[in-house]
């Protein structure tokens, strides 16, 4: 199986390892230390060595961060985190709500005379560090190397598997066709790329430095001839060496500043994404730069044809297994002998047997009656529940395949459900048909389109701690930018984005409830009448069956209904072919009009 369950750091290792922190800060001359959940590659996933923040707080979260000082070490986590971040570190450890609470803002009303902050200049990006220094003027900004390094004896080696090849039945596009078109857009002599996603996309290549992303550690230079140069640990590009051809010049990792420090300017680099320690290692060799947009970001966000191909086969795939699961889980559930990690495992041994199953795309959460409601869950052995009777069971998991990643939520009633879990369901659900149904000018960003999947639930003064939707990657990862759904996604969507669609609804020691299909965004089709503007209306990728148990037809109009029924006739069609007897007779009636 793919996924492991043991518990991670325990909250009784945090205080002693804090203590070292400190003792080392004292010897440094620093009053504050940031802990960031980050690597010197600035994407959303760390490995082992670069879980610092975990390995200090015990908080597993995939965003977050610790400002350690001589008194107090906050500890920032977004609405997602902030049930689990209690249950995860020790009292130590001040949870902090962010980003309604501003760092600097913090640190000015924890040290109000000042002090000295350190950082490591490879984890914090350009524009981090120069926001921190324009906020606190009374502070001193200083780089050093990470203490936490410092005082971690066992920090695993960073990770060194060989590169693997990404072929052209499904990348849609070779790679010098890539570095070709993107090279005549620069703004100046070179490039820098460090975000993992960006150069796996670029060179048509993947890698495995990453858990559950297929994501190559490294660093680029694109020179505007489309000329590139690869810096990476020796040895991961064995196996990669014709794929790359002549034009991309492999490097150590460790000449990267070195020949940095050589380049003809101006280079371009992206403060959003590029570590603090390339803008000083150029602006010290006298080298100008020019902010801009990571090159890759919006061409490798619009798919091509090949990709969206691919993704909808890896839907299809990935639906099948889906429905082999609900189908199994209605079936064995309420016997009251299930776990949440019964239904982990066995939820990644229906995909397995797809024999097209790279890894899964994230750890798959599991959470039943009260975990539910901790938004990004990940059982263990130690928090591992039964599955009880009249109790909902979220879901939210994918998987990697080589078309496509996925990446799906259901929320399933084990038995009877209540009145209430009735009502929740149906607003949620209507907040995900409402961006199901929407068609929008050109133009429009994920921020205009938020508010239609939270609406039913705000009308009866209700919300959700997370965005409606991420992007989602072509065999990469499950989180991509830089388009998304949320209030904070100013990025105009274009057609070829694949979002999540993905609104809901928690109740702290109760349950939680989370509906999530992938959509793509399309052109729309001309309307007879209309006044000839350009418009654009989403695809869905995902078809599963939602739990009709769940829902309370009384609260749906119409045009909802007949879309739930469309929607669950067009799953029958897709996949229904692909079953056996018995698990198509379970979709077909779990496909039922309402």
């Amino acid at each position: 199986m793919f996924q492991t369950f043991e518990a991670s750091s325990s909250p009784d290792q945090g205080p002693p390892r804090l203590a070292g922190l400190r003792q080392l800060m004292a010897q440094h001359k620093v009053d504050c230390f940031l802990v960031p959940r980050a690597d010197a590659h600035q994407g959303e996933y760390v490995a082992p060595r670069d879980a610092r923040l975990q390995w200090l707080t015990g908080f597993s979260g995939s965003a977050g961060f610790c400002a350690i000082l001589p008194d107090i070490a906050g500890v920032f986590v977004d609405g997602r985190y902030r049930v689990q971040v209690r249950t995860e570190v020790a009292a130590a450890f001040t949870p902090v709500d962010w980003p309604e609470v501003k760092l600097a803002d913090w640190l000015q009303e924890q040290m109000p005379n000042g002090g000295v902050l350190a950082y490591d200049p490879w984890l914090h990006t350009v524009t981090e560090i120069a926001d921190l220094g324009k906020k606190l003027k009374a502070f001193t900004l200083r780089p050093i190397d990470n203490l936490v390094d410092a005082i971690w004896d066992d920090q695993p080696a960073a990770p060194a598997a060989p590169f693997t090849a990404h072929p052209m039945e499904h990348a849609g596009e070779s790679h010098g066709d890539k570095r070709s078109r993107l090279a005549a857009d620069l703004k100046a002599k070179s490039a820098v790329i460090t975000l993992p996603d960006s150069i796996a996309w670029l060179l048509n290549i993947r890698g495995t430095d990453i858990e559950r992303n297929p994501v190559p550690h490294g660093f680029v230079v694109l020179h505007d001839n489309g000329a590139v140069e690869l810096f990476a640990i020796e040895g991961k590009t064995r196996d990669i060496t014709d794929h790359l051809g002549e034009d991309v010049t492999d490097k150590d990792v460790g000449t990267f500043l070195d020949v940095l420090s050589t380049l003809e300017g101006p280079v371009q680099i992206d403060p959003k994404s590029c570590p603090d320690v390339i803008a000083t290692t150029l602006r010290d060799a006298g080298i100008k730069t020019i902010e801009a947009r990571d090159p890759c970001i919006l061409p490798k966000a619009r798919k091509n044809a090949v990709e969206i191909a691919g993704a909808k086969a890896a839907h299809e795939r990935d639906g099948v297994a889906m429905v082999r699961f609900l189908a199994w889980l209605d079936a064995e559930a309420p016997k009251g002998k299930l776990t949440e990690i019964d239904v982990v495992k066995a939820l990644e041994g229906f995909r397995a047997q797809t024999n097209a199953l790279r890894d899964i795309s994230f750890e798959t959460i599991s959470g039943a009656g009260p975990n539910g409601a901790i938004v990004h869950y990940r059982v263990n052995e130690n928090t591992n529940r039964p599955v009880n009777p009249g109790e909902l069971l979220l879901v939210d998991s994918g998987g990697q395949y080589v078309d496509g990643t996925t990446d799906i939520t259901r929320t399933i009633v084990v038995g009877t459900p209540t009145d209430e879990h009735r009502t929740c369901y149906t607003r949620v659900l209507q907040g995900m048909i409402a961006v199901s149904r929407i068609q929008f000018p050109k133009g429009v960003g994920g921020q205009h389109l938020d508010v239609l999947a939270r609406a039913p639930l705000w009308l009866a003064g209700m919300d959700y701690d997370h965005g409606t939707g991420h992007g989602v990657g072509s065999y990469l990862s499950v989180h991509e930018g830089p388009q998304g759904l949320s209030r904070r996604s100013e990025v105009a969507l274009e057609p070829g984005m694949i979002l999540s669609n993905e609104p809901g609804y928690y109740r702290e020691g109760a349950f939680g409830i989370r509906i999530e299909n992938l959509i793509v965004t399309r052109e729309a089709p001309r309307i007879p009448g209309d006044d000839g503007r350009e418009m654009l209306h989403f695809e869905t990728l995902t078809y599963v069956p939602f739990d009709r148990r769940l829902i309370d037809p009384a609260l749906l109009t119409q045009a909802e209904r007949d879309w739930i029924d469309r929607y669950h006739a067009d799953t029958v069609t897709l996949l229904a072919p692909r079953l056996d007897d018995a698990v198509r007779d379970w979709l077909i009636q779990a496909c039922a009009p309402l």
